[in-house]
């Protein structure tokens, strides 16, 4: 088995369920007491989100590097950034090491490809939704449409995020505005819906809609168990 490591914090709660997601598939592949290997390093999300909010991306990515450093330094096989909106910096990070860093949006594309996905609306914060890092990836790796939602649409979902749920704060009023988001989204022709911030899970799953879910957070665990468990 071979050790994943987490960049994590961004925020914490999405990062814990990366640990539960992760665990639970190792032990239902292999039984018994397994575990996955894991090593994490869990930055400051504070000093993330002021990077984010002052445009700073370089600063942000300097700091994730150095994070991922450390984690290479303590005996990870591979790297997983545990949040959709870093992977903004992801190139600079996978230069800054010399073991394989796992997209969040190749896992997503090659789900996307396999179950005939060819058009999807995302949600995640404004960054993810306005900046073209995973649009384009899953456009030009996967020949998969990407549609968003409106700018209006786009600021409430932001602010959902970033004042509720990075807080673990789920409220049915806002679950309500994400699904209505969804149907509006699927009537422009989304035959899918990512859920393109890590913590959107936290308040959206399948059950609750008829329009298909791609939650990147469990898809990217998913490819992280398999880099592990792989020859």
């Amino acid at each position: 088995m071979k050790t994943i490591g987490l960049l994590g914090g961004m925020s914490w709660e999405s990062t814990r369920t990366y640990y539960t997601l992760i665990n639970r598939a190792i032990n239902e592949k292999l039984g018994g007491f397994h575990s996955a290997k894991i090593v994490m390093v869990s930055v400051d999300f504070a000093e993330i989100e002021k990077c984010q909010s002052d445009g700073d991306w370089d600063s942000a990515a300097a700091m994730l590097a150095y994070a991922a450093k450390r984690l290479e330094r303590a005996g990870a096989d591979c790297i997983a950034i545990c949040t959709n909106t870093m992977h903004v910096v992801f190139d600079h990070i996978r230069s800054q090491v010399t073991i394989p860093l796992i997209h969040i949006g190749d896992a997503l594309g090659s789900f996307a490809v396999v179950h005939n996905h060819r058009c999807l609306g995302l949600l995640g914060t404004r960054f993810t939704m306005e900046k073209p890092f995973l649009s384009d990836r899953l456009e030009n790796n996967f020949s998969v449409n990407i549609i968003t939602p409106t700018e209006t649409q786009r600021h409430e979902i932001h602010r959902i995020i970033y004042e509720e749920l990075c807080n673990g704060e789920i409220n049915a009023a806002s679950r309500n505005y994400f699904l209505t988001v969804i149907g509006e989204l699927s009537s422009q022709g989304a035959d899918g819906v990512v859920l393109g911030c890590t913590e959107i899970g936290l308040l959206i799953n399948q059950s609750q809609t008829l329009v298909p879910i791609l939650d990147t957070t469990a898809l990217h665990s998913e490819s992280l168990v398999d880099f592990s468990l792989s020859n």
